[in-house]
């Protein structure tokens, strides 16, 4: 046998050896977070009706987080705080109810057994404002909470006055059908999660203060999803951590002066510089991490080909990356992100500026950190002119929640038996209060248990934003279900 007939005879055992190992680990690969299979308590009947009426009253109050807390109008915060305790009378003779931080909300609901650690439910009282401008696009009032065409519309339906009643009608209903908890149950409400998120800051010192140690921490961040590109159907989505965020801002000083005699460099030219490098420098996509564990645990309900490539990343992970990264909300996943968002130069044309500056703005994945980011960006501007310093609230990734542990499983039998869908891990992109809590929580989820497409999502924070009657009826009956089983 010649040397070249040897050579190919090799080859093709090693092609025949991988493509073994290849089978061999899709044949036997199993998802990285099984859901479990909890004995989860039976839904009980409530009036639909009055959950979506209740919504809409909810909505009415105007709870706008302005970026200027001067604009703030504080009495609409008041006025939901007596509506509350209005409208749902035996939720409040059952909890204790605490104002802190100005206007975040503690209630608690004590368990017959305080040798178990309690279960801490959150969701926020504030809404963004309403582009001006865009009222008349809207089928109804941003602010109106009418119940027409199948759903609760205004600003706040889904983002996040819907989990927010969601939670008192469960609560009330167990409440006055006798329900007593084993289990301490804490819902955590803040009053500014859509500008930084102080109130959740004071809830959890003063949680933290009290030596609290929750089982787990649930919070808005993710949901199900209806068309899931992964199984071509709806998935329910986890969120196990969520990302840093920080603002980098770039400055260029420069002498300043008339336009008619520019120097060969101005503040602006070097900051463009500066700010293409940066950006020319993205953080590298991995295939690690939550956004990964999602892909891998979607794999069984996927496509042979995905499975396959989900069963053997040690080959294959460069492809998923390809594959995955074919959208923006895809590739956030797998890495940090780097967006460029304002600038600021001369005050008037014909003057060159003295500090041309520009921000930039990070969402930093588990396992970077701001001074990773940091190092990386002044590597990339090198020897430019320009200084480098963090803009306002620096916050670090939050830590990976286990996927192992009994809140886990009770929370991912849950949403498959709401669902009917497959459940999985992921990454929020976005940032929510519960990345407070973790002084008193190691496990902190992130799942509103609601069904959107993909294009669905698109209308929070923007024009006709809505709840669905059939999705508030789900996250009432998710609500009670979570409250019973877990205290029972």
């Amino acid at each position: 046998m010649g040397w070249k007939s040897k050579v190919a005879l090799g080859a093709a055992g090693v092609v025949a050896v991988l493509v073994g190992v290849v089978v061999v680990r899709t044949v036997t690969f199993k998802p990285p977070a099984p859901a479990g299979d909890v004995p989860l308590a039976a839904a009980r009947p409530f009036d639909a009706a009055r959950a979506a009426a209740h919504l809409g009253e909810a909505i009415r109050f105007q709870t706008i987080s302005h970026q200027d807390a001067a604009e703030n109008d504080l009495t609409q915060w008041d006025g939901l705080h007596a509506w509350l305790q209005t409208t749902y009378p035996a939720a409040h003779r059952a909890m204790t109810r605490e104002v802190v931080g100005g206007h975040a909300l503690i209630y608690t609901w004590k368990g017959s057994d305080p040798s178990l650690p309690p279960l801490v439910l959150m969701a926020h009282q504030d809404v963004v404002p309403v582009t001006a401008g865009t009222e008349k696009d809207w089928k109804h009032p941003p602010f109106g909470g009418v119940v027409a065409d199948g759903a609760v519309w205004g600003r706040g339906s889904v983002d996040d006055k819907g989990s927010l009643v969601g939670l008192f009608e469960a609560v009330d209903g167990l409440a006055a059908g006798g329900f007593v908890p084993k289990r301490t149950v804490i819902i955590a409400s803040g009053h500014d999660e859509e500008v930084g998120g102080a109130g959740a800051r004071a809830m959890a010192a003063t949680l933290k203060a009290r030596g609290v140690k929750a089982w787990f921490v649930l919070d808005e961040g993710m949901v199900v999803v209806a068309d899931n590109p992964v199984t071509k159907g709806p998935a329910a989505i986890i969120g196990v951590a969520e990302k840093g965020y920080g603002t980098l801002r770039v400055t260029a000083p420069a002498p300043g002066g008339h336009s008619s005699t520019p120097p060969p460099q101005t503040g602006v030219t070097t900051l463009a510089r500066a700010v293409l490098a940066i950006a020319d420098h993205p953080h590298p996509m991995k295939f690690e991490g939550p956004g990964a564990d999602m892909l891998k645990s979607l794999a069984p309900s996927a496509s042979p080909v995905v499975k396959m490539a989900a069963a053997n990343t040690w080959l294959f992970s460069p492809l998923l990356i390809k594959q995955t990264a074919r959208s923006p909300a895809g590739a956030a996943m797998l890495h940090t992100t780097t967006a460029p968002t304002m600038l600021k130069g001369s005050p008037k044309e014909n003057v060159l500026p003295q500090d041309a500056a520009a921000w930039i703005n990070y969402r930093i994945a588990p396992g970077d950190s701001s001074a990773a980011v940091m190092a990386r960006a002044k590597g990339a501007v090198g020897d430019l002119p320009v200084t480098l310093a963090w803009e306002r609230q620096l916050n670090e990734p939050s830590p990976v929640s286990s996927t192992a542990s009994d809140g886990w499983k009770t929370l991912a039998s849950l949403a498959g038996s709401e669902s009917g869908a497959p459940v999985a891990p992921g990454l929020v992109i976005a940032a929510t209060d519960s990345r407070f809590m973790s002084p008193i929580a190691d496990d902190i989820y992130r799942f509103q248990p609601i069904t959107l497409s993909m294009d669905g999502t698109r209308m929070i924070h923007g024009t006709n934003e809505h709840m669905t009657l059939a999705n508030l009826e789900e996250m009432v009956r998710f609500y009670q279900r979570l409250v019973e089983t877990a205290g029972r």
